[in-house]
């Protein structure tokens, strides 16, 4: 009985050691001065003690199975709506060598900033106007994010860590999955993943470092000139919160404040005057109601506040399997496990958690917006991996190996067939017969569907919404025959409840989620 209770009191006795040890000398007054103690002192009191010097085999390693996902499976059609959409532009900017105002169908398309846009055509400009080739840059961008999750996260929590975050990241289905497709998320996580990290190791040592500072400022300022000033809030507040929980970090003076503000603004303001000048309406539209009305007021995309929480749970597996594990190593009061949770885990999950709370709390939610925090909680995940003996498991090994695998079957096979299955595509004969000829008008209802004029090279469909239906009418009525692409399955029914007798349906066809239909007007010729 005696050998029982010997290391339960060793045990309480370096569990009272351990408080003596944190206890503060003068106690504060006030609650907010409680938080760096709590933070630096009983959640996140140990110091990195792996190496930080990166090993060439682990960096070959990252990039041969996370470039195995991503490059040789980039030609498949494009989803409707997004990947038509983000295809389509770079296109027509390119076919009009304008490099200023980004057009959709011919219109004006303020929604989002040009880099991926500027990107894309310089792609195509380099590889032909395809759809592998606009996924190049969407591709690049993931496969970077995961080699800086290694590269720069061994500067904050040892190699070791740096290198099961990435191999953690590098297996989420969700984070290559879906940030390889054509849509600016992924481009946005690259750039916040490298502020993030950068600005880390700026200030982490008594001393500051400015180039390191000026890499975040780039990065701050490329990612608002991806996808506007959300950039800037979900970098900003993570490191400042982190500067006043530990205030052990290198002073950043008002300098180098200012010259990160300097930095982003000559990186964007160029684009924004001389869109600004051209289309005047960008000002109240882009700032206004796509950064600001549709967080406070959402008009599209409305979710409820818990729609991240199953989506973080999927896209971060396996990790995902760690979480109870990982909760008791994260609130475990023992001193030897407290030591082995350094500064830097609690800024990785501070800047995770606080891109997920931000988004969740917009009323406008799109699955891939929380891509930006998946590098940096899965970098936490493989600080957790790498100082707990998970690091040995044949487990989570087999684990690892079998999600990519499974990565590598969807990625190859499974999503390139249900893509074709749901694009209006999967038909091209009777596609490029019908709507081949510039003479004859091709309308949308009651949605853009781009794709199909990407593939056929043309930039004049237009778009009718269900509340315009008499304008699209009047647009049929002096033609003598229309194509009529249809976004929704029972759209057609719609039309054909509003069609005038001098209107009638010549033909139709399913092409995977949409139809298509000629329409003709009454005396008019037949091709």
């Amino acid at each position: 009985m005696q050998q029982l209770e010997a290391p339960r009191q060793s045990t309480a006795v370096s569990a009272v050691k351990y408080l003596a040890l944190i206890a503060p000398e003068r106690p504060p007054t006030h609650l907010l001065a409680w938080l760096p103690l709590v933070w630096t002192r009983i959640l996140f009191p140990g110091r990195s003690s792996d190496p930080r010097v990166w090993r060439p085999q682990a960096f070959v390693l990252l990039f041969v199975l996370s470039g195995l996902l991503l490059y040789p499976c980039m030609s498949f059609h494009l989803f409707e709506p997004d990947e038509g959409r983000y295809a389509q532009i770079p296109r027509e900017m390119l076919m009009r060598g304008d490099w200023i105002v980004p057009t959709l169908q011919g219109e004006a398309y303020l929604d989002k900033p040009p880099l991926f846009y500027w990107l894309v055509m310089v792609s195509y400009s380099i590889f032909g106007c395809h759809d592998a080739a606009a996924r190049l840059i969407p591709a690049l961008a993931m496969h970077g994010a995961v080699l800086l999750t290694y590269v720069l996260g061994l500067r904050i929590v040892g190699e070791r860590s740096a290198f099961w975050g990435a191999v953690l990241l590098t297996v989420s289905p969700l984070f290559l999955g879906v940030g390889r497709l054509l849509v600016l998320d992924g481009l946005l996580t690259l750039w916040v993943t490298l502020a993030l990290l950068a600005a880390y190791v700026a200030q982490a040592e008594p001393s500051f470092r400015r180039r390191w500072w000026l890499v975040a400022a780039l990065a701050c300022g490329l990612g608002v000139l991806t996808k506007g000033p959300v950039a800037v809030l979900l970098i900003l507040p993570p490191l400042i919160a982190h500067r006043f929980l530990v205030r052990g970090a290198a002073p950043i003076g008002w300098r180098s404040w200012a010259c990160l503000a300097a930095v982003v603004l000559a990186i964007n303001l160029p684009w924004y005057l001389a869109v600004c000048v051209q289309r005047p309406e960008f000002t109240y539209y882009f700032l206004w109601q796509h950064n600001i009305q549709r967080f406070v007021e959402p008009f599209d995309h409305v979710r409820p506040v818990w729609f991240y929480g199953p989506i973080l749970l999927f896209g971060l597996l396996p990790a995902l399997l760690l979480a109870w594990p990982l909760s008791r190593y994260l609130l475990s009061t023992r001193p030897h496990e407290a030591q082995r949770r350094c500064v830097g885990l609690g800024y990785l999950l501070l800047a995770g958690l606080w891109c997920v709370f931000f988004y969740s709390l917009a009323g406008c939610k799109l699955p891939t917006y929380i891509l930006p925090a998946f590098p940096i909680l899965s970098l936490a995940s493989g600080c957790f991996v790498a100082r707990t003996d998970w690091h040995r498991s044949r487990r989570l090994i087999g684990l690892v190996a079998a999600g990519w695998l499974l990565l590598a079957c969807s990625h190859y096979i499974v999503i390139p067939y249900f893509a074709r299955q749901r694009s209006p595509m999967n038909h091209p004969d009777t596609v490029h017969a019908w709507c081949d000829d510039p003479h004859v008008p091709v309308l949308c209802f009651p949605r853009n569907v781009d794709s199909v004029a990407f593939y056929l090279g043309r930039d004049d469909f237009r778009t009718y919404r269900s509340k315009e239906m008499e304008e699209m009418l009047q647009a049929m009525a002096t033609q003598p025959r229309t194509v009529i692409l249809f976004a929704h399955r029972n759209s057609p029914q719609t039309l054909a409840r509003h069609l005038p007798p001098h209107l009638r349906v010549v033909d139709r066809k399913t092409l995977g989620l949409c139809e298509m239909a000629v329409v003709e007007k009454m005396g008019g010729q037949r091709k």
